[in-house]
């Protein structure tokens, strides 16, 4: 595996690393003050910094490493965790994500002074006792290692590195070296007699001979380890060949480091997760150091040019934390067995191919039913089992293309962060339906009409505190984010508890801005719909939240490009809910087949309730030329698929057809079709990007018999179809 690949697989676990903080962050801010909660966040943390200083990333291992130490001070009792120190917390998480968005694209990385000065003021303001000439002796350590590590990547001469390190001398208890024209290796030896912290871990690392061919850059694990308060005891250049003898591609130097005790042991094992090109042995104190293997995967951190011989002398052991008290939540909790899923990676393009071929099975098979029902065969067992087969395989690899939305959701608490300060609203995020499973395209692409809902809901739907307070609510408003299964698709809800949409002033700002005349007879569902026009908006003066009037446009665009509807509920002084009802899959979907006229059609089997052919008494006259379906004592508008869609051919009388009842975003209605062929599952095919958008079809499929067939948008049909049947009702009255 080469160098790019191990970095991508690091920057992957980032981002789980990073979903599983704000889900932690929800935890706590919900008042969740679990220890392990607290661990979880840390353990991400302390993974992104080992990974950052394998790989050379010196400003993402800089702030990880001030953000850990914040972190540490939080989970072993030393600060407590206050509702300011969480806000600082979350924000810093923030940040952290836009540096590794940062890493991972080679853009610019943020600017992170200030949160670094707000980190170490937090983390130093309530410390208990300590060495201050410690902590600075320590602090002049790091300095000198980062310097020897930008040295190094910066390719500058073993001469004037060592020279620099000359200049610090063996009083400052920091750095020993010497000069390299009389460089003295015996200085290292000197060490080995330096006393070791009672109870403290003793640490020997030996890199492979050939660990420069795999990138391990054995500074980088030493500054790890410094970072973790270590210091190199000893430095043992028993295997340095002669001047003539010696490879400077290979690695001759083994290093003894102690570490205090209250460093835990994982937290040692991290620093070599990256590596498998040494031998280690750990152990406390004087007693035998047992052997610790490395990670499996190699680091990647650029060999230097030649070997640098570093050695820390010991500093006085920081003074052990005390251990926090267990949580009563965390006391109660009963121990089980970590289960480990075992997971593999696989490239998008490679499953997308595998989901094409499925479709193509899926058609073939249908062909060869087809085929075969010619010959009256298709009941065949090996035909039955076939078909059982093929639908088998396909569930499957969509589910291997499901996700939970919570992939999704988990950027909202960061966006509610966000809109927080720049409104000076008081937002309280509640997420259900989190691990609700739709297709990965879904997923990918329902991110940027949920931001705008979310900012519309924050800025538009929410009031001020104030204006809440004068209300009758509390301050802080409510937004809450759903998402579940209904009917064959997934319905993502965004509600709000504010003031509602205000229909008289939408309508002013309509006719204001030339959207609608004055004249208009609107419904309260059309002047809601208005929010959806491109340009329109009600906001007073543009903000960076919103003004232009491009967000809500993008919502209502993007969503019916998936397939989708989106609709609107809204009371005047209670709140807004704003329901996505979006197909599972992009890919398959089990239709029914049926004719209108000469033409072939499928309608998507997730939508239909039922199929009746009508007696008279089932039938009520609605105007001149509408009619209602009585469906045990409920009516529902009676839609002519053939008027719809332009069908000159097909049969108009409603007794002489099937009426096939559907289940829309608007409602009930009856489709009528001439007849139904068959129910099978085809394959969606993007009208779209193969011709263009048709107003009332969601797509295209091929049929066993080599046809095409269009595939209803049943809710798009039965949108026009309501509103066409509450036209006519107004002109009867």
């Amino acid at each position: 595996m080469d160098l790019d690949a191990i970095q991508q697989i690091f920057f992957q676990e980032c981002e789980e690393g990073l979903a599983g903080m704000e889900a932690s962050f929800a935890a706590l801010r919900d008042g969740d003050r679990d220890g392990e909660t607290i661990n979880a966040v840390f353990r991400c943390v302390h993974s992104i910094k080992g990974g950052a200083g394998a790989f050379g990333l010196e400003r993402l291992q800089a702030y990880t490493h001030h953000y850990e130490t914040l972190l540490d001070r939080i989970r072993d009792g030393t600060l407590e965790l206050t509702p300011d120190l969480l806000d600082l917390v979350m924000v810093a998480f923030d940040l952290l994500s836009d540096h590794v968005a940062a890493a991972r694209d080679g853009s610019h990385t943020p600017s992170d002074a200030q949160m670094l000065e707000r980190l170490e003021a937090a983390a130093n303001g309530q410390t208990v006792g300590g060495d201050a000439s410690a902590a600075a002796l320590d602090d002049d350590a790091f300095a000198m290692l980062d310097d020897v590590v930008a040295a190094s990547s910066a390719g500058d001469d073993f001469d004037d590195l060592m020279s620099m390190l000359g200049d610090v001398t063996p009083a400052t208890n920091a750095v020993v070296a010497a000069p390299v024209a009389g460089f003295d290796l015996a200085a290292f030896d000197a060490l080995a007699d330096a006393p070791v912290t009672p109870g403290g871990w003793q640490l020997t690392y030996r890199p492979t001979a050939n660990a420069f061919d795999n990138g391990a850059e054995p500074l980088l694990l030493l500054r790890e380890l410094a970072y973790l308060g270590g210091v190199v005891t000893a430095c043992d250049t028993s295997a340095v060949p002669t001047l003539e003898a010696m490879d400077p591609e290979r690695a001759y130097l083994t290093w003894t480091v102690a570490l205090p005790g209250h460093v835990a042991e994982d937290d040692i094992r991290a620093a070599f997760e990256f590596t498998d090109a040494c031998a280690i042995t750990l152990g406390r104190g004087d007693a035998p150091a047992a052997p610790v293997a490395a990670s499996v995967a190699p680091v990647v951190a650029p060999p230097p040019p030649a070997p640098k011989l570093v050695a820390v002398a010991p500093a006085p052991a920081p003074t052990p934390k005390p251990a926090a008290a267990p949580t009563p939540a965390a006391a109660a909790r009963p121990t089980q067995a970590a289960v480990v899923a075992q997971t593999i990676r696989v490239d998008l393009d490679k499953l997308d191919r595998l989901v094409n071929l499925v479709g193509e099975l899926v058609i073939t098979q249908a062909m060869l039913a087809q085929r075969l029902s010619e010959f009256d065969m298709s009941g065949t067992p090996e035909m039955t089992d076939l078909e059982h087969l093929t639908r088998e395989l396909q569930e499957s690899t969509m589910a291997i293309r499901a996700q939970p939305m919570k992939t999704v959701f988990s950027r909202v608490p960061r966006i509610i962060r966000e809109l927080e300060g720049e409104t000076g609203k008081r937002v309280r995020l509640d997420v259900e339906g989190e691990m609700t499973e739709v297709d990965k395209t879904v997923v990918e692409r329902i991110g940027e009409p949920l931001t705008h809902l979310i900012r519309n809901a924050v800025d538009h739907g929410l009031e001020s505190p104030e204006e809440r307070v004068a209300a009758g609510k509390p301050a802080e408003g409510v937004v809450r984010l759903s998402a579940a299964h209904q009917s064959g698709r997934i319905v993502i809800t965004v509600a709000d508890d504010g003031k509602g949409i205000d229909r008289e002033r939408v309508r002013a700002k309509a006719i204001e801005r030339g959207i609608v005349h004055a004249d208009a007879t609107l419904s309260d569902e059309d002047i809601d719909n208005l929010i959806f026009a491109p340009g329109f908006s009600t906001a007073a003066t543009i903000t960076n939240v919103s003004g232009r009037g491009v967000g809500m446009d993008v919502v209502r665009k993007n969503i019916q490009a998936l397939g989708g509807r989106i609709g609107i509920q809204s009371q005047k002084g209670s709140g807004s809910s704003f329901s996505l009802s979006l197909p599972l899959t992009l890919a398959v979907v089990d239709g029914m087949i049926v004719t209108v006229g000469s033409q072939t059609y499928v309608i998507p089997l997730s939508h239909i309730v039922e199929s009746v052919r009508p007696s008279p008494d089932m039938l009520n006259a609605l105007g001149p030329h509408g009619s209602v379906l009585d469906v045990r004592g409920s009516y529902v508008p009676v839609l002519p698929v053939c008027d719809h869609l332009g069908i000159p051919d097909a049969n108009r009388d409603p007794m002489g057809s099937v009426l096939i009842v559907v289940d829309g975003d608007m409602g009930q209605a009856a489709l009528m079709v001439d007849s139904i062929q068959d129910q099978r599952q085809v394959v969606v095919k993007s009208l779209e990007s193969n011709f263009q958008a048709i107003d009332g079809i969601a797509g295209a499929t091929i049929l066993g018999d080599g046809r095409v067939a269009l595939i209803i948008d049943v809710d798009a049909l039965t949108a026009r179809g309501r509103s066409g049947a509450r036209a006519q009702m107004a002109k009867a009255a």
